[in-house]
């Protein structure tokens, strides 16, 4: 134990990791989402831990022990980031039985906005309860099946409900913002490679040249697409640089020869190309 401390205060100025716990009586998503918004403040990388679906005294006693059993074990009080609904399970954790940081959504958010608005909450957090019955659920569901339907050119069907076409290099991002942008914000999100034979061509493919409004651009360093290509097919045409270097110019100067806005990738994260997405086609995705 001795050893262990001395190699995590070893480094002057560094900040001790910690595991952090995210406690809920639903999914614990909401709780995590916040409490992850919070922690990227700060410079450590930390043990993340969900604990989903605590929901009885039993289970609260359980995820107590986890937490206290944790801090003795490293030597450091673990964080606990909590959406509890009930009393009786909310008193347990945030008692003085547990031994570590405990930070209440429902205390320091819900009960406030319950004073100002002079009514009680629903007391649900999350956008999951009553799915079946929620309009947004299965617009999101159906957005969803759109985005995997119509990833990577897979169909032209239908693009004229589509809300957002993202073209691109393959491997520049496009899949996994198209179902980010499905999954959390409903949005209908095509997208499409540009190959080889577009660039010969000089033009858009024919399936997306209606459509030109709607479109939005991906791009990327040829040296990080290189290194991503080569983890597919290592030593291949595809994935050398130079052949990378190409195939990025080629799809910005078509993009920029078509009026189509982009972005590069390289060094933004999901949400930050989701949002700009969304501001540039649909600002009204942005109002809730």
């Amino acid at each position: 134990m001795m050893a262990l401390a001395f190699r995590r205060f070893s480094t002057p100025h560094a900040m001790p990791e910690r595991t952090v716990f995210f406690v809920s009586d639903g999914t614990g998503i909401t709780a995590e989402t916040f409490g992850n918004s919070i922690l990227a403040q700060f410079p450590a990388r930390h043990r993340h831990v969900r604990r989903p679906f605590i929901d009885t005294i039993d289970k609260a006693r359980q995820v107590v022990d986890e937490i206290n059993q944790t801090g003795v074990i490293e030597g450091l009080r673990p964080v606990v980031f909590i959406t509890l609904i009930s009393d009786e399970v909310r008193a347990l954790v945030t008692g003085d039985g547990c031994q570590a940081l405990v930070l209440d959504m429902i205390r320091t958010f819900v009960e406030p906005l319950e004073q100002e608005f002079g009514v009680k909450s629903n007391h649900r957090v999350g956008r999951f309860n009553d799915a079946s019955e929620s309009q947004e659920y299965h617009d999101r569901i159906e957005a969803i099946n759109f985005s995997l339907a119509h990833d990577d050119g897979q169909s032209s069907r239908n693009l004229d409900v589509a809300d957002v076409i993202l073209l691109g290099v393959s491997r520049s991002g496009k899949t996994p913002t198209s179902l980010y942008l499905a999954m959390q914000h409903g949005i209908k999100a095509a997208n499409y490679p540009l190959i080889p034979e577009d660039f010969e061509r000089g033009r858009l493919p024919t399936a997306l040249t209606a459509y030109k409004r709607k479109c939005f651009g991906l791009t990327i360093d040829p040296v990080r697409l290189s290194q991503i290509r080569n983890e597919r097919r290592p030593g291949s045409k595809y994935a050398a640089l130079e052949n990378c270097r190409y195939e990025v110019h080629a799809a910005e100067s078509m993009m920029r020869r078509d009026g189509i806005a982009w972005l590069s990738s390289t060094h933004k994260s999901i949400e930050e190309i989701a949002t700009t997405i969304l501001r540039d086609l649909r600002p009204d995705r942005l109002i809730y």
